[in-house]
């Protein structure tokens, strides 16, 4: 029912929780409907000689059935509250659904389940105008202790019916409590295995011929090809590249498509049409029929919560994408340089929980790497982590990447965390890629206002050609001379913060007087917002941003105006809309 999405799902699932709803003897009712000698099912067992009604089984049909809904959306619930994510990472480690389901569903959802069984056991117990109809009230046979207490009660004998009500008390609260005593103990516990784990020959044997074997990449060619397409609510993703072995860098604002180009390569999500090929296996062909399964992939998925399995030991986590077979030594010996590589020595035996966000995303890396990966897909990895932590991950990332052979696509909205990180950079706007190139290109040369503001320059306007080396910059009102060859389809022209130059010589070319609007004050620099050629009549009266160290602040701040700025020819950006 977790997954069903039928349209009959209201329907199965309304007949599913009307035991809960309707009156117990209208269940009784029902049920000698259906179980009676003109019932159904009465009427198949007739011929068996075998009847239900009036019998143990009856009391028992009516107690399960009348409180099944306790446990039905009980467990439902525990089902609905675990995390898509470690699913689908599971399945990106290599985990079949089976797998799934015994090593993180079922464990996830136990506490739950049990809490509604028990739920659901405490109604059953005091069930009884559906068992009274279907079941009556035969001593020995069919009366169960609600109806003894009834029946008592009726008779007069209030000490046996008393002695019945403390007993059914007893049952109910000490199967309750137990439950919740379970649970907490389950929260503060830690399981940790004291196996020995002992080498032998054969071991030695299976360990040697594993390390000598294909188990590892052993191709000097890696390449991704993506030419999708998806349909989304509010845009079609549509993108093409072939990356290689460097790192590249997916930027874009939040929503543009970069997470969900991520899950169609990993698997999770499936393109309408196109193509995905890893390193010559083609994972997904719309027009061929292709899609491999995400656990058959080889492709190590990191995402923004990073997805560790929180029953689950560090080292169990990383070792869940391991091959299923391969002896325990072996086990440990690659869980362990994971862990040295990760610099979380001594950390195996604690659980998530008990883990910093940094050291989280460590273990989240090492468990996508045990594996070995042919493409290692990593969503937003810094995104939750602090400014200084997240400079030390970088730096260990940096590192690791730098080892690691394979395909890498790093996903981020940060512009200076992807030119650090990355060789190349994958530019998406509303699903589309705008720009793929090297970094230096993109930064030095966007085509594009749009690729502009994504690699954050702020300085824009309207653009004219006036002559073959001049451009007019309508917005600013001036007219500027360029190096650069002019695009036949020019409409904008721009320059980054940093590259304003501030001089007292108002005779080199593209210099002009400027006066101060107001400032923005960081840590260690200063943002300058500047009207040219006259003064500015209210704080949003401006034309350029200008970024200085502070250092230089303290030499402009006390000039008298104008001030002049140069717009160094080497520096404007000419761009197309």
């Amino acid at each position: 029912m977790l997954g069903y999405r039928g349209k009959s799902k209201s329907i199965i699932e309304g007949i599913l929780i009307s035991p809960l709803i309707l009156p117990p003897t209208v269940v009784g009712f029902l049920l000698l409907l259906i179980f009676g000698k003109s019932g159904l099912i009465g009427r198949l067992l007739s011929f068996l000689n075998f009847s239900v009604v009036f019998t143990w089984y009856s009391a028992v049909i009516a107690a399960i059935i009348v409180s099944f809904p306790l446990m039905y959306k009980t467990a439902l619930g525990a089902f609905e509250q675990i995390d898509l994510n470690l699913l689908h990472v599971a399945r990106t480690l290599g985990a079949t659904e089976t797998t799934i389901f015994w090593r993180i569903i079922l464990p996830l959802a136990l506490p739950g389940i049990v809490a509604g069984t028990t739920l659901a056991f405490a109604r059953a117990l005091g069930e009884f105008g559906a068992t009274l109809m279907i079941a009556g009230n035969i001593p020995g046979q069919t009366q169960t202790i609600p109806m003894a207490i009834y029946f008592a009660v009726e008779a007069g004998a209030i000490n046996d019916a008393g002695f019945w009500v403390l007993i059914i008390m007893g049952i109910s609260l000490s199967s309750i409590m137990g439950v919740n005593f379970w649970q907490e103990g389950r929260g503060k516990s830690r399981i940790i295995s004291n196996e020995q784990l002992k080498s032998n020959k054969k071991e030695k044997q299976q360990e040697n011929k594993l390390l000598k074997s294909n188990y590892r990449l052993n191709s000097n060619d890696f390449s991704l090809i993506v030419d999708i397409k998806k349909p989304l609510p509010s845009f079609c993703l549509d993108v093409a590249f072939n990356n290689n072995e460097h790192p590249l860098g997916v930027l874009g604002a939040s929503g543009a498509g970069k997470s969900m180009m991520l899950r169609c390569i990993a698997g999770i999500e499936t393109p309408t049409q196109g193509c995905i090929v890893l390193n010559g296996r083609v994972l997904f062909d719309s027009e061929q029929g292709i899609n491999v399964a995400s656990r058959l992939r080889r492709i190590g998925f990191l995402v923004q919560n990073y997805a560790l399995f929180p029953h689950l030991t560090v080292a169990q986590n990383i070792a869940f994408g391991l091959p299923k077979g391969l002896p325990a030594l072996i086990i440990k010996q690659q869980v362990e340089a994971q862990l040295v590589a990760v610099q979380l020595q001594g950390y195996a035996e604690r659980y998530p929980r008990e883990l910093s966000g940094g050291q989280q995303q460590r273990v989240a890396l090492a468990r996508a790497l045990v594996s070995q990966p042919e493409a290692l897909l990593l969503d937003e990895p810094f995104s939750a982590l602090d400014t200084h932590l997240r400079s030390q991950l970088e730096q260990q990332l940096i590192a690791t990447l730098a080892n690691y052979q394979g395909v890498t696509l790093f996903v981020t909205h940060n512009l200076e965390e992807a030119y650090r990180v990355c060789q190349d950079l994958l530019v998406l706007e509303q699903g589309k890629a705008i720009a793929y190139n090297s970094k230096q290109d993109i930064f030095k040369r966007p085509h594009s206002v749009s690729v502009a503001q994504l690699t954050e320059c702020k300085n824009f306007s309207r653009a004219r050609v006036t002559t073959a080396q001049q451009v007019e910059a309508r917005d600013w009102g001036v007219n500027l001379q360029v190096i650069e060859s002019i695009p036949a389809s020019l409409s904008y022209i721009g320059i980054r913060a940093h590259h304003l130059n501030f001089t007292h010589d108002p005779s080199c070319e593209n210099t002009f007087p400027c006066w101060l609007v107001t400032t923005i004050e960081t840590p260690h620099r200063m943002t300058l917002y500047l009207k040219l050629n006259s003064s500015p009549t209210n704080p949003q009266d401006y034309h350029l941003q200008a970024e200085v160290f502070k250092e230089k602040w303290e030499l402009l701040k006390d000039r008298p105006f104008p001030w002049y700025v140069c717009l160094d020819p080497v520096r404007l950006i000419l761009m197309e809309e």
